[in-house]
């Protein structure tokens, strides 16, 4: 990938963690990188950005079973459409 869209890519990962602190309320935000082959099945670049709480034992804790619904999530996309189109850019 060209240095000019990683750093783009630096730039959106910036603004949706802002987003998040400022709609979910949560303590920070890590983020995780993947790109190549490691349990991928087709090699591409991605960003994973994920709201964190203050003693949330994100590393220790074990995901639930099956994945959200579409209704469950669409609650956290609204949030942060809502927030990018009224929130000035930084």
């Amino acid at each position: 990938m060209p240095p000019e869209y990683g750093h783009a890519v630096h730039d959106v990962v910036r603004e949706v963690a802002i987003a998040m602190r400022a709609t979910y309320g949560c303590d920070g935000v890590s983020t995780r990188q993947h790109n190549e082959p490691g349990g991928q099945d087709v090699w591409h670049y991605h960003v994973h950005v994920f709201p964190r709480y203050d003693a949330d034992n994100l590393y220790g804790s074990h995901p639930l079973p099956g994945y959200a619904t579409s209704e469950q999530r669409w609650i956290y996309a609204d949030q942060l459409r809502n927030y990018f189109d009224s929130a000035p850019r930084t």
